[in-house]
């Protein structure tokens, strides 16, 4: 990554800290992805190779941004899917110089990832409404190719909320899986 979109993403980091310390709605806030996990993210997306990523939960673009700048390097694409879809998103994404590499779209995370075709994705990225998680089930498995990954985050600050998605995964022979405490705790899912 280079240091002009590092700069940038340093940016947008500090401003959703500032901006989410001033709201009283958590589903106002922009809720970003802490930079060490961003990291890791970033990284993993690489060692897997990905081509055809799917983040659920685009916020102001953050994560978008580091997964697209990975995916640039790949030769992939990332859609990014939000209900809600906050215009600085793509904004930010032209900012970074990533927008060509990711497709916005706008719809519940658990119907798009229900009408996408089996094994298409290499890397899937949850950082949406956690207690949404169990019932889009049995689709976040469905559509991962094997070797591809699954990356959901806050699973240590928010485990209750977590807790029966996780369930479903370690119940679940075709995936391995751990838990990373870096950030808010991202957990990895990978298909075998």
């Amino acid at each position: 990554m280079d240091a002009a979109l590092q700069q940038l993403l340093d940016e947008l980091h500090a401003e959703g800290v500032a901006f989410d310390a001033t709201q009283t709605d958590r589903l106002a806030t922009r809720r970003n992805l802490e930079p060490a996990s961003a990291g890791l993210l970033w990284s993993l997306t690489q060692l897997t190779g990905a081509r055809e990523a799917v983040e659920i939960g685009t916020s102001n673009g953050y994560s978008t941004i580091w997964l697209a700048d990975a995916l640039s390097l790949t030769g992939g694409r990332l859609t990014s899917v939000d209900v809600t879809l906050d215009p600085s998103a793509e904004v930010n994404l032209v900012r970074a110089g990533r927008r060509e590499t990711v497709r916005l779209h706008r719809a519940d995370g658990g119907a798009y990832l229900a009408s996408l075709p089996d094994a298409c994705v290499d890397l899937l990225f949850l950082d949406a409404e956690r207690t949404e998680y169990p019932g889009w089930w049995p689709h976040p498995l469905r559509v991962l190719r094997p070797g591809g990954l699954i990356v959901i985050d806050n699973v240590l600050s928010h485990p209750a909320e977590v807790a029966p998605f996780l369930a479903l995964l370690d119940g679940e022979t075709a995936l391995n899986g751990r838990t990373v405490e870096i950030g808010k705790g991202l957990h990895l899912s990978w298909r075998v």
